[in-house]
């Protein structure tokens, strides 16, 4: 055999063990990326809005033409089937903007955006216990093929009940981690999104006026920025800047996602953040927010000598609840933010890189006599020579126990009627919650395999495919009906998805 042909067939076995390495780690890669798919992290698109904002389905991507703000509106809204885009013009829906209160229409030719795409980490609760307040995947009791996505609200063994919006177990409030808290905060009104023709008359119903009230008080608007207030009064004179709810946006727990005919039905949320920045001319006077729930006022004040306090106001009596002399005094011409929240019967008083909190107690009663009636209230307090900035209202997640609150249909787990779980039975709650489909209102036991029947209500321990863990394709953009795929992610929208810890008590 030449040396030639030697080479030749040489080059041949090696180009032939080359070709089946290729096809062998091709192979490998298939297997493994079935694996991954399969028992580690698969990619989903939301369908609905149940669970918006927090998750989105297919919506229209919404800016106030009024004041600027950006919002969304579901698609759903027009009754179209799921994963279905608009073959043609919309009819027209008024939508209301959560900051400003303006309304404006959607629909016609406007550009639909498809849902979140999310990264859901599977298997992970065959190795680790659920843990309240994840974002969970799992198989539709009722039709076991399709899969929903929920918040966990209660875990096997326990008793859970709905009242006021808020959630509780074993008749305790459970209370949400902060970093989960931070991202459900609601809009009630911004302060930096200023209407540009405020005479217009469509704003709740009416001409647009500033809803802090500073025509009863020192506190005024900047001559040079209309999203600021100025105040300058002697440092023992405080003043008062109200939000007035009949002005702008009220409290009720009102989602801009969802039709704007359910509003009226929505109770009042009283679990309320107010925060702003606020920059001192001189290094007299005091600063504070007051928010109401019920029949009690609290307030969180800090003062020029670097005390901070906590009072609560109830039938003219101020009592301190809580106190802190960090001993720093007000830094001057230099913003400092200030935040105050009521949330979970806890309330948080931060000023700068300083904190005083306050614990109400777990039980409903805690909280005070009931007044449901009674709107909340949100105030901003101080005196001396100042300057606030960045100035917004935000309210709780409000979970509705009964599908009209003022009056109709009671869901399960609603108050009054708390809902025992066994082992193994999880309850699951949409975070749009006038808009979910979940454990209050499933009215057929699951449908498990060999006839077997689940109870009524709840998610058995072996329909959880996993945990949502991150949005990487927010809201695609669709631009026309005959383009369906979508081309552009949000990616200012790219963000985890906050869950479980351990109850903070």
């Amino acid at each position: 055999m030449s040396p030639a042909k030697s080479e030749k067939q040489t080059h041949a076995k090696d180009r032939a063990v080359e070709i089946a390495n290729t096809f062998e780690w091709l192979i490998t890669a298939f297997i493994l990326a079935f694996v991954f798919r399969a028992f580690i992290m698969e990619a989903y698109r939301i369908p609905t809005g149940s669970m918006a904002d927090t998750l989105r389905g297919a919506h229209f991507r919404l800016r106030c033409l009024q004041c600027g703000y950006k919002y969304r509106y579901g698609l759903g809204n027009y009754g179209l089937p799921q994963d279905t885009m608009p073959a043609g013009p919309l009819r027209k829906k008024n939508t209301r903007c959560p900051s400003c209160g303006y309304y404006q229409s959607t629909g016609g030719n406007m550009a639909v955006s498809n849902g979140d795409r999310i990264l859901v980490l599977k298997c992970i609760y065959q190795f680790f216990k659920p843990k309240r307040w994840d974002v969970v995947v799992f198989k539709n009791p009722l039709e076991p093929q399709i899969n929903f996505i929920k918040r966990l609200v209660a875990l096997p063994g326990e008793t859970v009940e709905i009242i006021d919006g808020d959630i509780y177990i074993n008749g305790r409030i459970s209370r949400k981690p902060r970093a989960l808290q931070e991202q459900l905060w609601m809009p009630v009104y911004d302060n930096d999104y200023q209407p540009v023709q405020p005479r217009q008359g469509l704003f709740n119903g009416h001409f647009w006026k500033q809803p802090f009230d500073v025509e009863n008080s020192k506190w005024v608007v900047d001559d040079l920025n209309p999203t600021m207030f100025r105040l300058d009064s002697p440092g023992e004179e405080t003043q008062s800047l109200v939000y007035d709810s009949t002005v702008g946006n009220d409290f009720r727990a009102a989602y801009a996602y969802n039709d704007m005919i359910t509003y009226k039905y929505m109770p009042h949320c009283s679990d309320l953040m107010m925060r702003f920045y606020a920059r001192f001319a001189e290094p007299a006077g005091s600063i504070g927010i007051a928010l109401s729930k019920y029949q009690t006022r609290y307030k969180g004040r800090f003062d020029s000598s670097g005390r901070m306090t906590i009072v609560a106001v109830s039938q003219d009596k101020e009592t301190l609840l809580a106190e802190r002399y960090p001993g720093t005094p007000f830094p001057v011409n230099k913003p400092v933010p200030v935040q105050f929240s009521n949330v979970d019967h806890q309330l948080t008083f931060r000023v700068g890189d300083e904190k005083l909190t306050c614990d109400l107690g777990l039980l409903p009663e805690d909280a005070g006599p009931r007044e449901t009636d009674i709107g909340p209230q949100a105030e901003i307090f101080g005196s001396g020579k100042m300057t606030l900035s960045h100035v917004a209202v935000f309210r709780d997640i409000y979970y509705i126990s009964s599908m009209f609150p003022n009056g109709g249909k009671g869901g399960r787990a609603g108050e009054g009627n708390p809902f025992a779980l066994a082992d193994d039975e999880f309850f699951m709650l949409g975070d749009n919650s006038p808009n979910s489909h979940d454990g209050r209102w499933w009215s057929q036991p699951g449908i498990g395999n060999n006839s077997r029947q689940y109870r009524t209500g709840i998610v058995p321990r072996e329909y959880l495919v996993g945990k949502a863990l991150f949005v990487y394709w927010p809201g695609g953009f669709k631009p026309t009906a005959g383009f369906p795929f979508a081309v552009v992610p949000n990616v200012g929208q790219m963000r985890f998805i906050y869950g479980g810890s351990r109850d903070i008590q």
